[in-house]
């Protein structure tokens, strides 16, 4: 896997990002804004909790940062991006508005999308897989417990970077890829999104919900995880001739640079 700096405007047919969680502390919004704004695409797939309905129900966390990507989201809109919102867990609530529109702006629980060079894709959030990874509600608790204290340990880490000048680096990325459940889990989730796209008879899958950015050909299938805007600051694109890429955004907030993964 090559990495390639890209720099300027990023021109392409398609964005998909999911899991920006915005309302939650540990959401990255100032990231996502600076690349929103590089960004020039004719479609936008917001694949899941982009506002973190649940956790605002216990505590909110609202600077201007996350109104700034709202009414960024809205100016694209109105300047003609289609863009296509598929709920997730954490804001199943939109999901009362299946198949609504408004304007350029549509709600589905599910998406299809053809690619410029003839691929169909399900776009899913991806929490209808959840079976495929947690097996009880005892697990799922503690799953949950772990990782709140995970991402506080994450976001201190990233404090204590910048304090230093160091760019973004994801510990709790970095944990899910040497904990052996997690990278079990991790597995078990991309099976199953493998299989549902078997199921659905697509040539491949985009998803999010796991917070594990991926894109590989396994089989016959495209497997494509969107990553997060919490740990991994990640999104996809599709370039003029339909292939897909993932972009990483690095760097501090003030001076970023996103990096594109060239996937061979």
């Amino acid at each position: 896997m090559e990495a390639l700096r890209i720099g300027g405007q990023i021109d392409c047919e398609t964005l998909w990002i999911s899991d920006i969680h915005l309302g939650n502390i540990h959401c990255k919004a100032g990231y996502l804004l600076q690349l929103l704004q590089r960004v020039h695409c004719k479609r936008l797939y917001l694949v899941g909790d982009i506002v973190d309905v649940w956790t605002m129900q216990r505590r909110v966390h609202w600077p201007q940062a996350h109104s700034d990507v709202v009414a960024h989201l809205q100016q694209m809109s109105r300047e003609g991006v289609e863009v296509i919102y598929v709920p997730g867990n954490h804001d199943r609530i939109f999901r009362d508005f299946n198949n609504t529109r408004f304007g350029n702006f549509v709600i589905c629980e599910k998406a299809y999308h053809m690619t410029a060079n003839g691929r169909r894709l399900l776009v899913v959030h991806g929490d209808e897989l959840d079976e495929a990874v947690r097996y009880s509600r005892v697990n799922r608790v503690l799953g949950d417990f772990a990782y709140a204290l995970v991402m506080s340990a994450n976001r201190m880490c990233h404090r204590l970077r910048a304090t230093f000048g160091q760019p973004y680096w994801s510990l709790a990325g970095w944990i899910k890829l040497h904990v052996a459940r997690a990278e079990e889990a991790i597995g078990a989730f991309e099976s199953a999104a493998i299989a549902l796209a078997e199921r659905e008879g697509v040539d491949g899958i985009v998803c999010g919900h796991l917070h594990h950015p991926a894109l590989r050909q396994c089989g016959g299938v495209l497997y494509c995880n969107d990553g997060d805007w919490v740990e991994n600051c990640t999104a996809v694109i599709e370039d003029a001739q339909g292939e897909l890429h993932l972009l990483r955004a690095i760097g501090s907030c003030q001076a970023q640079e996103p990096v594109l993964l060239a996937f061979s």
